[in-house]
């Protein structure tokens, strides 16, 4: 059952002794404020928590702090980082990069990367928009537009490292459907190529629209 709030304006105004040039409403949030923290949101439905929280400027602690650390890491992403994946591609192609890391089919790091692509090696490469200075990727997309390779960028080299399944913050990845040694179950095989498939399908498509 949905309890609904009523706030006094009298008591709002005794309560938080406002200025007079403070408007109504802003005593309201602030009341509101109070009431929810010291209530704890006991007993109300969760569709009126959200409500009274969006109302009143009352965001979860765990929500803020992810929307701060997702500023942060776009705040560190270089200009020339083009194109940069957004929050769902970037998830998807992170999710490859794992699923590449663990089937063994990823080459990490600049100098891995750029030896793969001119041994020939076809894949997507993954590059980080934080890496700093940037002049130690710049020539990779180069290289990469002339082997007719696909890449994207995703705004941190922390994410890309821990997606590798590698400690060190990475630069780039070049994620190919066969590994160096041995073959692959066809269970495993048949993710990857989807998987794969879908991700080149977004990065092409994303890829077209900027350029």
């Amino acid at each position: 059952m949905t309890r609904t709030l009523w706030l006094n304006p009298e008591r709002v105004n005794k309560t938080l002794a406002f200025p007079s040039s403070q408007t109504l409403a802003a005593a309201h949030r602030r009341l509101g404020r109070t009431f929810l923290t010291n209530l704890g949101l006991s007993g109300i439905s969760r569709e009126s928590s959200r409500s009274i929280r969006r109302y009143t400027g009352m965001g979860s602690d765990s929500e803020n702090e992810k929307s701060v650390k997702e500023r942060k890491k776009l705040m560190a992403v270089a200009p020339i980082a083009k194109p940069l994946a957004g929050k769902k591609l970037c998830k998807r192609s992170l999710k490859l990069v794992r699923r590449a890391a663990e089937a063994k089919c990823l080459k990490r790091g600049v100098k891995e990367v750029v030896k793969s692509v001119r041994r020939g090696q076809k894949g997507l490469c993954i590059i980080a928009g934080n890496i700093s200075p940037i002049d130690v990727i710049t020539h990779v997309p180069i290289l990469l537009e002339e082997a007719d390779i696909p890449y994207i960028y995703v705004p941190s080299k922390e994410d890309l490292a821990v997606a590798g399944v590698t400690k060190r913050p990475t630069c780039c990845v070049l994620i190919t459907t066969k590994p160096t040694k041995g073959e692959l179950t066809q269970d495993v095989q048949e993710k990857l190529q989807s998987d794969y498939n879908q991700v080149v399908a977004d990065v092409k498509e994303l890829t077209a629209c900027l350029f």
